[in-house]
């Protein structure tokens, strides 16, 4: 999928929301736990549900490698039901990979080929040859962590230099001539939208993954009047406040209202943009 195709589905639906399928096996419905396969059984209704008020999935790799073999078979699964169904969907694997370079091209190849996502979350800590294989898949994204929502940010992130350049403004520079603004995304956490002013005169026009809006407490009006571009260049990601709305068997019915109040609320923020 390319930039403007992804701006083209967030005019459609008049949304730029990112749901994150965290679906952990001790926080389903319980009368789920009796199906085959509880994991995929929750994230289709869930997926079936929201579709049409989101335009990307992420599920988080963690809460599927969790449970081994059978993990991974739920997140296959979930993958080629939201392909075959909606494949107007952009899927994100939370993998947060990043190693040497022969090793980031399997991993490359895992996503890219076998799982068939569109992006994948890479941490650039190693530098370049860790991240380069990623971005020789035309069509597929990259989205590199840049200033997490997490209380340990502060621990390096922050850290400055004595030239005055924070740690994560230097990755966003140094990165930047990596790949292009069609290939490569940035994480910025919503809870730093005090940040996102600056980060945007550095990378003005790359697209944004937001995590930390909602469960996180994050402002999502703060994020889009500092972080908006002219393709809108935001996915702001919600993961617990949407597919755990509810407990019961509402559980999709009531995540899809959650998701709902989202799209509206994201809807008068594209408005306002002029971006519709």
């Amino acid at each position: 999928m390319t930039r403007d195709e992804l701006f083209r589905q967030i005019r459609l639906k008049r949304s730029f929301l990112c749901i994150g399928l965290d679906t952990d096996i001790e926080k389903i419905p319980e009368f789920l736990k009796k199906e085959p396969d509880p994991v995929f059984s929750f994230n289709k209704a869930i997926i079936d549900h929201t579709h049409d008020l989101c335009v990307a999935y992420k599920p988080n790799l963690a809460f599927y490698e969790s449970l081994g073999a059978e993990g991974w078979r739920s997140l296959e699964k979930t993958v080629s039901h939201i392909r075959k169904h909606y494949p107007e969907q952009f899927i994100i694997a939370d993998a947060k990979r990043g190693d040497i370079g022969n090793t980031s091209g399997l991993y490359a190849r895992a996503f890219f080929e076998k799982m068939q996502v569109d992006a994948v979350t890479v941490a650039p800590y190693m530098g370049e040859d860790s991240v380069k294989p990623f971005l020789t898949y035309p069509g597929k994204w990259v989205i590199l962590l840049a200033l997490t929502s997490n209380k340990g940010a502060a621990d390096f992130q922050y850290f400055t230099s004595a030239q005055g350049e924070m740690l994560h403004e230097h990755v966003l520079k140094v990165s930047g001539i990596w790949g292009t603004a069609d290939q490569m995304m940035y994480v910025v956490g919503a809870t730093k939208a005090q940040s996102l002013e600056e980060i945007r005169k550095i990378i003005p026009d790359h697209f944004l993954l937001v995590p930390g809006v909602g469960a996180q407490g994050g402002s999502l009006e703060e994020v889009a009047q500092s972080g908006m571009n002219e393709q809108c260049g935001l996915l702001v990601n919600s993961s617990r406040a949407i597919i755990y709305a509810s407990d019961g068997e509402d559980f999709a019915q009531r995540a899809r209202d959650e998701a709902l109040n989202v799209q509206v609320d994201m809807e008068e923020l594209l408005l306002e943009a002029e971006l519709l």
